[in-house]
């Protein structure tokens, strides 16, 4: 953490809390979201670690960017871009109401569609798509963040059984307990 300095606090999810922060060598902003991984077993560090291994292995202009990751007192710190636009729920909120464009919402679902293809192509489920996990940069470009729960098939003939994700958000074939892919999902 000595190449950071705290900002602030900026969030907590079920996995962890985001930190903004500013880096000592280039100025820039980033997120570092915590996990504490103090308490858990070698099986549930492995699992914590899948995050890290997704986010260094996709890159794309509508995918949140993974920076680096590293352990530090108990915590997984995992350093990403800093999406300043906040995320969509923020986003809805802020409009009091208002409706957004046909235009901007199409723009954006555009955009979502792009990073689920450049997953879904690496054989990843993201398995957690929610408004709180779209983020939007200062220009308001759509990024798919928080890989916590996601998946990475072996083959594209594997199905997924894990009933995981937030409830108002599971697909049909989360919730009733099916299997499914990329292409059920």
């Amino acid at each position: 953490m000595e190449k950071y300095e705290k900002v602030k606090k900026i969030g907590n999810g079920g996995s962890g809390k985001a930190i903004l922060v500013k880096s000592k060598e280039d100025g820039h902003q980033y997120v570092i979201k915590e996990i504490d991984i103090s308490g858990m077993s070698p099986e549930e560090r492995q699992e914590s670690q899948k995050e890290v291994e997704v986010l260094a292995d996709v890159s794309h202009p509508n995918i949140v960017q993974y920076k680096e990751s590293f352990e530090e007192e108990g915590c997984l710190c995992i350093v990403m871009d800093y999406c300043e636009g906040g995320d969509l729920l923020k986003k809805i909120k802020s409009q009091k109401g208002e409706l957004f464009s046909e235009k901007r919402i199409l723009d954006w679902f555009v955009q979502i569609c792009l990073a689920l293809k450049h997953v879904h192509d690496r054989k990843i489920l993201h398995r957690d798509i929610k408004p709180q996990n779209i983020f939007l940069t200062k220009d308001e470009t759509v990024q798919l963040g928080d890989f916590g729960v996601s998946r990475v098939l072996n083959s594209t003939k594997e199905l997924a059984t894990t009933f995981i994700g937030t409830l108002l958000y599971l697909s049909p074939e989360i919730y009733e307990n099916e299997p499914y892919d990329n292409k059920r999902y």
